[in-house]
């Protein structure tokens, strides 16, 4: 008996502390989970409150709950450029207006997902605007950056929502999971964009959250290929049994991708979780703040085009425009076609 517990493979094959950004593993480049108690609203849609001590800007801290990033009147990140990966963007509380070079715009939250393919080149903004002039502006987010194979990193940049209603959900027995990429048994998640790395057959791309009730169980089952990353992170709860093994909240743990992995909630009050998957795109990366390509040579062709061409240019008056109090969800895509939810 001994010998065959020694034998037995481990599910749990590392576990991470869980800082403001989330180490991730190929094909993901970047995840942080933001977790932003904002306060009440002012006529401008920022904090009716003063920004004092923050260093307005780039404001990091998480001083009182809640951060303004790079935004001065509104919180978020005025225009910024990307090149050479995607960004997926769910939206768990609260709403983000976003604008970009293409001329698409939105207001979307509570439940979307924005999924962005920067490709050769975009310029966007992402800002929390705060509509609720009476009560707390809660805004939780997860934003992961997923990489491009080398194929695509130049193809043209695609905009597109999965509304809140679209995403499917399994519930069963006091479980929860929303499949936002990948297929988790029968049911499957809305189609990618079509140069995404999540397109590729046997990619086996997924990218689903976890909510289970106290003393709930839900099994993840094995990932479609054996050399698949697969990256849990346990970040909402107390504790969460893995296999065997027992972890707290705010641990990422790397899980064997050929191995069925039961989780249990063993804390009190619900636990929460994300999990990342797919097979590695095997390149060579060279990032530099917004830009990922595979050389540095293609970073700093990458630098000089975006100072020549500012990837189309910025079609809005303001680096980080917001939509009216009264404007629900919508997106307006480049093309023109609007949706409205």
């Amino acid at each position: 008996m001994s010998s065959e517990k020694s034998e037995k493979k481990k599910l749990v094959l590392e576990t991470v502390p869980l800082q403001f950004q989330w180490p991730t593993l190929d094909p993901f480049l970047f995840c942080v989970h933001h977790d932003d108690h904002y306060p009440a609203g002012n006529a401008e849609l920022g904090p009716a409150t003063s920004l004092a001590g923050r260093n307005i800007g780039n404001d990091f801290e998480g001083k009182d709950g809640w951060r303004m990033y790079h935004g001065d009147t509104v919180p978020g990140f005025p225009q910024h450029p990307h090149r050479g990966f995607e960004t997926v963007t769910i939206v768990r509380r609260g709403l983000i207006d976003h604008s970009d070079s293409l001329g698409a715009t939105a207001r979307f939250g509570r439940g979307d997902t924005q999924w962005l393919t920067a490709g050769k080149g975009i310029v966007h903004c992402e800002m929390f605007p705060l509509l609720d002039a009476q009560s707390p502006n809660p805004v939780e987010l997860f934003q992961i950056w997923l990489n491009l194979p080398a194929k695509n990193k130049m193809v043209e940049p695609h905009f597109s929502m999965l509304w809140a209603d679209t995403i499917p959900s399994i519930e069963r027995d006091g479980a929860s999971v929303s499949v936002i990429a990948g297929n988790l048994g029968d049911t499957r998640a809305p189609k990618p964009p079509p140069s995404s790395w999540a397109s590729v057959e046997g990619s086996d791309v997924a990218i689903w959250t976890l909510k289970l009730q106290p003393g709930a169980k839900f099994t993840l089952p094995r990932a479609a290929t054996a050399d698949s990353n697969r990256v849990l992170y346990f970040f909402g709860g107390q504790q969460l049994k893995v296999g065997d093994e027992r972890i707290h909240r705010g641990t990422g743990a790397v899980l064997d991708p050929e191995q069925e992995a039961v989780l249990e909630n063993v804390g009190e009050g619900e636990a929460e979780a994300l999990l990342l998957q797919g097979k590695p795109i095997a390149e060579p990366v060279a990032q530099y703040g917004p830009f990922v390509m595979n050389s540095r040579a293609e970073i700093a062709q990458a630098f000089s085009d975006y100072q020549r061409t500012q990837f189309g240019g910025w079609p809005w008056k303001r680096d980080d425009p917001v939509h009216a109090r009264e404007q629900g969800r919508f997106a307006r895509h480049a093309d023109g076609k609007i949706e409205n939810r």
